[in-house]
Parts: structure tokens; sequence; C-alpha cells
């Protein structure tokens, strides 16, 4: 991956000092052979028609929807991201609230005033953040079922006497906002403790940003239900890809663990339905800016002033570009590997499941943070003394006793009744 391509929007000049802005490099002979450059990978020219080049090359194909890195490029560089987890590194200020301002207020169709209208949370969406606010956590799906209402809610047509917003714009607008959102969350689920010198999650951090925004777990949701849309359709394609590892029962264990994926995901009822867009007499233009305007947003992640920030905000990127292009350039039929063995590079691939396992770390997180907020809200729980477990064991034995005898159809005595009922009061 190139961490170091000029910004091409502007001059940034609010690189990140802190050490955790930093990223740690892999050398290549750490890596298996197949992924290495070749020594052969460029042409070879000559002194003489050094000068010599009619063409340039292109950036992008008309597939893609966001610049991918060359695995060949000179510029590039290995990065083992365990060693780089994703997490708080004090990047913020200006230099963060200017990448997300363009990213909404000039890439996101104009809509994001009317995708937030009447909501008190939502101003201010790529602003720095206010301190941390105390407020009740909003509800968010439990199962496929509220998941798929939620979704044909977002889905359903705008509120009448309103300019209309397309689905497309809407759908567009949903994915930034839940990756965005989902990035937040990883940076209030990994906070560094400047009290205890330790990383943990960061409550006050969660319920600021995340939890009081019920449309930004909302959007969450709605980006991890697309992008698995697109790991599903990817499938068959997967079945016969080679990945290359390095090792033959690494590459085994590795294709059981994607199909027993896939496989998973395809036995639960679909919950994104890419063929609903792009249809009538305008889509092809609509693509055409949909596409352009995730381009831009890609190229954008090069302006972040934090080299680990920039590193997972590229990686999240493209990750939602591949999908974004598996759902929209290609026919199911497209998706065959002995057909189309190099329809998607290596990298477009790492970046899917990367960004997948991202999302879902988020709702992972979304429940620790809702446990953390019940713990820290509730009342503390009296512990039980000695006296009243020993109550409770009497009465759990007498009620076992009166059902025996209930059962045999022996009748209890009325005498027992009074002192059961004095000891469950004395008990609760």
């Amino acid at each position: 991956m190139n961490l170091w391509r000029e910004c091409p929007f502007w001059n940034e000049d609010g690189l990140c000092m802190n050490r955790d802005c930093s990223v740690e490099t892999t050398d290549e002979s750490s890596l298996p052979e197949a992924w290495r450059q070749p020594a052969l990978s460029a042409v070879q020219i000559s002194p003489e028609g050094a000068s010599f080049q009619p063409y340039e090359k292109c950036d992008y194909k008309d597939q893609d929807f966001c610049l991918i890195d060359d695995e060949f490029d000179a510029d590039g560089t290995y990065v083992d991201l365990t060693e780089n987890p994703e997490r708080f590194t004090g990047y913020a200020g200006q230099s963060s609230a200017r990448v997300w301002q363009a990213i909404y207020k000039e890439n996101c169709f104009n809509i994001m005033d009317k995708m937030t209208e009447g909501c008190e949370t939502c101003s201010k969406i790529s602003q720095p953040e206010p301190q941390a606010m105390k407020s009740e956590f909003v509800s968010v799906p439990g199962n496929t079922n509220q998941l798929h209402h939620l979704l044909e809610e977002m889905a359903g047509e705008p509120d009448e006497g309103n300019e209309e917003v397309c689905l497309e714009k809407r759908v567009y607008y949903r994915v930034i906002s839940g990756l965005h959102s989902s990035i937040s969350i990883h940076i209030c689920d990994e906070y560094f403790n400047q009290t205890t010198g330790a990383w943990g999650p960061n409550l006050d951090c969660f319920v600021n940003r995340i939890g009081s925004h019920p449309e930004r777990l909302q959007n969450i949701y709605f980006t991890y239900a697309l992008v698995m849309r697109a790991v599903t359709k990817l499938g068959n394609y997967l079945e016969g890809y080679d990945f290359r590892t390095g090792d033959v029962k690494e590459d085994l264990a590795t294709r059981a663990a994607v199909m027993d994926l896939i496989n998973g995901a395809r036995s639960c009822p679909a919950t994104f339905d890419e063929k609903t867009m792009f249809q009538g007499p305008e889509a092809k233009a609509l693509m055409i800016e949909f596409r352009d305007h995730f381009r831009n947003v890609s190229r954008i992640m090069d302006c972040v002033g934090c080299e680990k920030c920039r590193l997972w905000g590229k990686i999240q990127t493209a990750g939602l570009g591949t999908a974004l292009k598996i759902l929209f350039s290609y026919e199911d039929a497209s998706l065959d590997p002995e057909r189309n063995p190099d329809l998607l590079q290596r990298t477009e691939i790492v970046a899917l499941f990367n960004l997948l396992n991202r999302l879902t770390e988020s709702l992972h997180a979304i429940q620790r943070f809702r446990e953390l907020y019940h713990e820290r809200t509730l009342p503390p729980k009296i512990p039980e003394t000695f006296g009243q477990k020993m109550m409770r064991i009497v009465i759990s034995y007498v009620e076992h006793v009166e059902s025996l005898l209930v059962k045999r159809g022996i009748h209890v005595p009325s005498i027992i009744y009074s002192p059961l009922k004095m000891l469950r009061e004395l008990v609760h």
C-alpha cells in the first residue's frame, strides 16, 4: 500500500506527530514468495526510448469505484495489520474535520442536510466532537426481522412535500455514514486511558459520537448488510480463488473459513438487493456520478494527517469500493473464476474482508458498550446476606415438599402458607 501519496485536493500540513500515529512496516522478505514483487515486474526501457511515453497510466478501470494501489508500485510498502491495530491515536481537530467535511459536503450529492432533516443530533456531523454527552442508548436491531424492517424503512419513499432524494443517493449517504460511524466505534473501543496507561473501551466517547445518534447506529447495520451481500455474491468466485498464502494447508484452511462464512450468510434471508438500484432512463449517468463521488472519497484518504488513520481509512474505503464494484459493475455470471480469474486484485479481496471484519467488530463493540452503560447507570446490586441465603434455601425446600404433596393429592394445611409467605417477604 502507498501510504505517502500526495493529497490531491489541498496542502495537508496537519501531520500527527504522536507516536501512536506511526505505522510499523514489514520487510518484503517476511512475505510468501508469491506475494513479493517479481524481479522483472516492470518493462525495461532503453535509454534511447526512455523519453517516449505516448500514454499515461490509467488509474482506474471503468468498473472501479476507488483507486486501488498497484501491488508492484515502487512507492508502496508492506504492512502487517495485526501490528498496527485500529485505535485512538490522538489525531483530531481541524485536520481530521477537514477530511470529513470534504467527504460529506462535496462528495455526498449535497444531500447531507436533507438526510439529517429533523434530527437534532445530526448537526455538525463533520465538525470536531464536543464534550461527551450523557444520553440513553438508542434501539438497534436485535434480529434478522428487525434488521430487514429497518432497511425497508430507510429505503422508503421520502416525505411528501420535500425535495426528492432518490434511492441511490440515499444508499450512498448511508454507507458513507456507516463507514464513518464504524471507524468512530473502533476509536472509542480502543481508547488510551492516560490515567491508567491502558487501552480499553471509553463509554463517554461512544455515547457522544455514536450512542446518542440513532441514525449512525442504523447506518452501521445498513453498511454491514451491503458488504455482506457483496461477499455472498462473490462466493462462487472465491470458491475457486487461489489464495496463495505460501502454505498449502493454510490455503485450504483459508478457503474453508471463507466458504463457511459465505454459506452461513447464504442460509439467511437477503437484507440488501442491489437489483433495485440504477434502474430507469438516467441510470447510467447516475451510476457514473455515484462511482466518481466514491472515487474522490478514496483519494481524500491520502489527505489524512495521521499515518495509522490513513492506513485504516484507505483499507476500509478500498474494501467498500470493492463491495460496490462487485454489486454494481458485474453480473452474477461474470463472477466466474475460470472465465475471469483476475477480475479482482488480491489487494481488493484483502481490503473487502478487512472491512467486513471491522464492521463485525463494530457490532460486537455496540453490545459491549450497551453492557457498560447499564453497569454505570443501574443501581449497584446489594450483596445477599448469609441469613437471606439460608432463608432462600429453606423456602426452596418447603416449596419443593409442597409441590410433591399436591401432586400426590395430599392436602396441605393452611397453617403452612402463612409462614411461607412471611419468609418470602423477608427475602425480597
